[in-house]
């Protein structure tokens, strides 16, 4: 018995819409998946299969998220959050209005996931300093999240899914600006909601001390160890007894319980008589060279001890400018522990070659709560044991791989590439509004300008190299919509499109046009709470198309309605990133999305219910 290819796909899809709400497995392996699987069974040509991966729309959301990584790297974001969250000084009502403001506008041409990780810690800093539980700004910093990826049609994925799937039809995509009107509703709808009732159905969770669940920073360990009390310049005349010397051979931190950690050497520039400044690891085998200015770190009795010894003159400093020899763009700090079975164990850190052999040094030890920061160099490390470690980024980031021996406490990578691309936010302002003015005025394809901002962002320094820029790409949701792109075509291919939107007529075509959208956006929303919303929207999207064919109607309405209600991700943990991303840090436990979202959807689903034929005529 042959069965009918159209039988087949729904079998398939209905076998991928289970797995994705059963959240067992990753969404893009199952998109992968099902795009193999109708490969094999020849519903779909190798060709077909593979088209979803050279989608404008595909690459351009891997070019949005550099475009947004350069945004957050370069500092941009944070500052602009920064300042903002503060004008909710110390009322609670001001502070939620300001959030969910600030959220939407800059999930409008952000990464949801990207504006509420950066802005989370942020927030829950705030709430605490107001006595405040975290757990009564989360929630709506998602769903701010969600609303403000309406304003634009780079705002979120199912955006730009429903205007390839009108480019598809024969229709004209929409403009970059074309869903403003309805997001401002939906925004405004939202901020209304959340600030009278949804305020009332807040939670009012006890913060734990791992909320946030964020590290420490290089410059919240260094107050925490007490560094700067500790650094000091210190100039080598042309007498001095240590010229020619070797750091390894002088053994300072033996004799003297102190480290170099940087040498300031002046250079003579090639063809000119002008000399310049060059900032120089202190590494053991560094010969000191004279009118050397080293940046010492050690109490300043052994400093005075080292400087006496060998005739140095000890330089005065202005703390901003030692922090930024100490702490920046080339130079980091963090702390690691001496890991389980740890071959470091029972040694010293002059056993170990610690300097020469990861090139960082070890400024402190914390034991137990106890700061070591005299003789630790004899100490025998013990389990459990946090040593402080400053050096380069590269080479930090080098020790981290090191996983039998050390686990490094924090997000290295990440804490680099903000370091590299510090200062560069009036840059990455630039270039975002480059992109937008491309965009709006549709100067050239809006996938291209896309990409050429991504570029600038490379290149001018925003993010620290093409490598991180791959990195920072969610692939996951990348190839989750490549792939699911060939299901859609295979619903199309086998008429699994007409029939749904035949059973969708029959359903809602008595109540006409009006009713077949409110149809199709419970449909869409009630979807979108268990699986992707850029899944909902591409197998959504056509439906939409043909549904509106056939009542001779025009389908800007339906696929407005698919996107809107594809992003109302609100009622689940499980509906979105973002979602997820601040239940742990709230605390929140599945019943309380359901509490505030289930009612916030249907607020703000009759606002833009009413208000999208207005500005989409049927």
């Amino acid at each position: 018995m042959i069965i009918h290819p159209m039988i087949i796909t729904f079998f398939i899809l209905l076998i991928v819409t289970s797995l994705f709400i059963q959240s067992k497995y990753r969404p893009d392996l199952i998109a992968v998946g099902s795009l193999l699987t109708l490969t094999i069974l020849g519903i779909l040509t190798p060709e077909e299969a593979l088209a979803g991966f050279s989608n404008s729309v595909v690459i351009m959301i891997a070019g949005l998220f550099v475009v947004g990584a350069g945004i957050f790297d370069s500092g941009l974001a944070k500052n602009i959050g920064n300042s903002l969250l503060r004008l909710g000084g110390n009322s609670e009502r001001k502070l939620l209005f300001i959030i969910i403001v600030t959220v939407g506008l800059f999930s409008a041409v952000l990464s949801n996931t990207g504006t509420v990780a950066v802005l989370l810690p942020v927030i829950m800093s705030i709430a605490l300093e107001l006595r405040k539980s975290p757990s009564r700004f989360l929630l709506p910093l998602t769903f701010a999240s969600s609303l403000g990826g309406l304003l634009t049609i780079i705002g979120t994925p199912p955006n730009l899914v429903v205007s390839d799937a009108l480019v598809k039809g024969g229709y004209e995509k929409l403009g970059f600006f074309d869903i403003t009107g309805i997001g401002i509703i939906a925004l405004t709808a939202g901020l209304v909601f959340m600030m009278t009732i949804g305020r009332k159905l807040l939670p009012n969770h006890e913060a734990t001390p791992s909320s946030n669940g964020k590290s420490l920073s290089s410059g919240e360990l260094a107050g925490l160890y007490k560094v700067y009390d500790q650094l000091h310049f210190v100039y080598v005349p042309e007498t001095s007894d240590i010229v020619g010397e070797r750091l390894a051979d002088l053994k300072l931190p033996l004799n003297f319980e102190i480290t170099v950690i940087e040498i300031e050497r002046r250079i003579k520039e090639k063809l000119s008589i002008k000399q310049s400044k060059q900032a120089i690891v202190a590494r053991a085998n560094e010969i000191v060279h004279p009118h050397d200015l080293l940046l010492v770190f050690g109490g300043i009795s052994e400093v005075e001890r080292f400087v006496r010894q060998y005739e140095l003159e000890q330089k005065s400093f202005d703390l901003v400018d030692i922090k930024a020899h100490f702490l920046g763009k080339s130079y980091g700090m963090t702390e690691i522990l001496i890991a389980p079975h740890s071959s470091m164990e029972d040694q010293t850190i002059v056993d170990i070659h610690f300097r020469e052999k990861y090139s960082c040094n070890v400024l402190a030890i914390n034991r137990k709560g106890e700061y070591i920061h005299t003789d630790f160099m004899k100490e025998k490390l013990k389990l459990g044991d946090a040593l402080l470690i400053h050096g380069k980024w590269e080479n930090i980031e080098m020790l981290s791989q090191d996983k039998h021996d050390v686990v490094i406490l924090g997000t290295i990578s990440e804490e680099a590439n903000v370091a590299y691309a510090s200062g560069k936010a009036p840059i990455a302002a630039a270039i975002l509004a480059f992109m937008l003015v491309l965009m709006t005025f549709e100067v050239i394809s809006p996938v291209i300008s896309v990409l050429l901002s991504a570029f600038l962002m490379i290149a001018t320094g925003c993010i620290r190299s093409i490598e991180v820029a791959y990195k920072k790409i969610q692939w996951e949701s990348v190839i989750l919509i490549a792939a699911m792109l060939p299901l859609a075509t295979a619903l199309e291919k086998t008429g699994g499109v007409q029939f749904i939107s035949n059973g969708m007529l029959d359903i809602f075509g008595d109540f006409g046009s009006y009713g077949v959208l409110i149809g199709l956006y419970i449909i869409t929303t009630l979807l979108s709470q268990f699986i992707s919303n850029t899944a909902t929207a591409v197998i959504l999207a056509p439906i939409a198309i043909t549904t509106a064919t056939g009542m001779a109607i025009s389908p800007y309405p339906l696929l407005v309605g698919v996107a809107v209600a594809a992003s109302m991700s609100f009622s689940t943990p499980v509906a979105s990133p973002t979602n997820a991303l601040v239940m742990t840090a709230g605390g929140y436990k599945f019943n309380d999305f359901i509490r505030v979202g289930v009612p916030l959807q249907i607020f703000v689903g009759i606002f833009v219910l009413i208000a999208i034929p207005l500005f989409f005529p049927f």
